[in-house]
């Protein structure tokens, strides 16, 4: 017997649609198999051609590959210097690991709200944190959307802050014609499956800053180094190495990088998928009272991560767990992105509270992702639309 909707009826969709999911074709299993059958495992060639070419498409000059981005968030608050005493700021609306690396660095986050039609952080919000103690910020770009570099980096100048942006959602998006990856002092990104671009897990961190770059490298395997100029106690012996400082084992493997260089050829197919989609998600809401679309700004040319469904419930009769319920029984699967960080019970016991950012917790009750990826087709896009309209429809107040 066929599901009922929740209104009664069959659902848009009889086969579900999750939220996000990974392209993998023939030339990514390809290279993977090339690498198990004749290449290093670990350690090999593969890594640097990763980075060679994380470099050519971010414009950095130096690129870091590591195990995931929450890696390479944790080297990049190292290598920043953040440390017990220091306070950085934060946004709210990101995945946990964007405020988790300052206090694995042993600093405190700060929390600045976003703005509330981009969902990016407000830089008016973050000019009011500033106290001798700041020693950074980290910069969420938020679905893929670039973070206001030109009001970041002027309160960055102003301070003497260093800028780590998080671009996790953002592989691929350019700042005023320049590609995320060449403009903050670190920038990190993610490749885990629902990301654009994926090697499985796996991250990346891209610089302009020689030392920053050494030090990442040292960082990433165990604070150990083979460079003489870099030991207390140079040594001409072909095996010696030394560990200089306590790092830790954040590696990439050979076959995660082989399937990432596989998948960066496509980053172009990929982008212009993405943006084909938000474009039809975009028409069909842009002129409904019941969702709010999410404002991208002129500099920003992204390659959207997420797509964001904001509910008007001013205009709807409904909360958004019941949306979320009907999208659902539509068999149509959204997520919610994200919690603010500092609801999370291991923030509050660090003594956060609720109140310190309004626009990111009233963005909270009210949003959730709809599907977003490269091989949603257009007959799966109008599901999506003709389940968002017909639960607005239900639920409307007009």
């Amino acid at each position: 017997m066929e599901q009922l909707a929740i209104f009664g009826g069959t659902p848009v969709r009889k086969v579900p649609i999750g939220y996000g999911k990974q392209y993998i074709d023939e030339d990514d299993v390809a290279a993977v198999v090339e690498t198990l059958k004749y290449g290093d495992l670990t350690c090999g060639p593969k890594i640097e051609a990763l980075e060679k070419k994380l470099c050519d498409v971010t414009g950095a000059k130096y690129a870091v590959a590591v195990s995931n981005g929450t890696a390479a968030l944790h080297l990049a608050a190292l290598a920043a210097g953040f440390g017990e005493g220091d306070e950085v700021i934060v946004s709210p609306i990101t995945f946990a690991a964007s405020a988790n690396c300052i206090l694995y660095a042993g600093a405190k986050p700060v929390f600045a709200d976003i703005n509330e039609q981009t969902y990016n952080m407000d830089p008016k919000e973050v000019e009011k944190l500033i106290t001798p103690k700041t020693k950074g910020i980290v910069a969420v770009d938020f679905a893929g959307q670039s973070v206001d570099h030109d009001g970041l980096g002027e309160i960055c100048r102003k301070h003497k802050l260093i800028l780590i942006e998080d671009a996790a959602h953002a592989i691929g998006t350019r700042y005023k014609g320049k590609p995320v990856g060449s403009i903050a002092d670190m920038t990190c990104f993610s490749f885990h499956p629902v990301k654009t671009v994926t090697s499985g897990e796996g991250g990346a961190i891209t610089t302009n800053d020689e030392n920053l770059y050494r030090r990442l490298i040292r960082l990433r395997t165990h604070g150990i180094t083979r460079k003489r100029e870099e030991m207390v106690h140079p040594s001409d012996a072909p095996w010696y190495n030394e560990q200089v400082e306590i790092g830790y084992n954040y590696r990439l493997t050979d076959i995660q990088a082989a399937l990432l260089i596989s998948q960066l050829k496509k980053l172009p197919l990929f982008a212009a998928r993405r943006r084909a989609i938000v474009e039809q998600y975009n028409r069909a809401f842009s002129d409904m009272p019941e969702i709010i679309v999410q404002k991208e700004i002129p500099e920003s040319d992204t390659v959207r991560h997420l797509y964001i469904l904001r509910l008007n419930l001013e205009k709807l009769s409904c909360n958004r767990r019941e949306f979320f319920d009907a999208l659902h029984e539509e068999n149509i699967y959204s997520q919610v992105h994200y919690l603010p960080v500092y609801f999370h019970s291991y923030y509050e016991k660090l003594g956060y509270t609720k109140g310190l950012c309004p626009n990111a917790e009233q963005y909270y009750q009210e949003v959730m992702s709809l599907p977003l990826y490269y091989a949603l087709t257009d007959e799966d896009v109008q599901s999506v639309v003709k389940a968002v309209k017909k639960i607005v429809a239900h639920y409307s107040q007009r």
